[in-house]
């Protein structure tokens, strides 16, 4: 598991969020393909994020990571701003928890496909 993996699952995981939400409230084959699309990155990163590494790992990584992402997007695309100082600190406190997992920039093993038939 790395960067290279969790941050593209993160963003990925907003893609299909966005398509979904635009599809469950103005439907359209459009949305709900790039809903679709969305997920099955967020299944192909998953996958690569989860070889080699432990789920309790994998899954906090990408909690925080996806929280930093999304909440960025609020804070400078939708102009949304907390209510109380202290939830910077928050903020700031999952960073510094993604310091403490130790997660490399690029994983060290190359990934393989499993196979799906064995």
């Amino acid at each position: 598991m790395s960067y290279a993996n969790i941050v593209p699952l993160a963003l990925m995981e907003v893609i299909g969020d966005i398509g979904y939400k635009e599809f469950a409230n103005k439907g359209g084959v459009r949305n709900f393909a790039m809903g679709s699309a969305g997920y099955v990155g967020v299944i192909y990163f998953l996958i690569r994020s989860l070889q080699g590494s432990q789920i309790l790992v994998v899954n906090t990584a990408w909690d925080g990571i996806s929280a930093i992402i999304e909440s960025m997007a609020a804070f400078f695309i939708l102009g949304e701003r907390f209510d109380d100082p202290f939830k910077y600190v928050g903020v700031l406190f999952i960073i510094v928890g993604l310091f403490f997992l130790k997660i490399p920039l690029v994983g060290e093993n190359k990934f393989t496909m499993p196979k799906l038939f064995t």
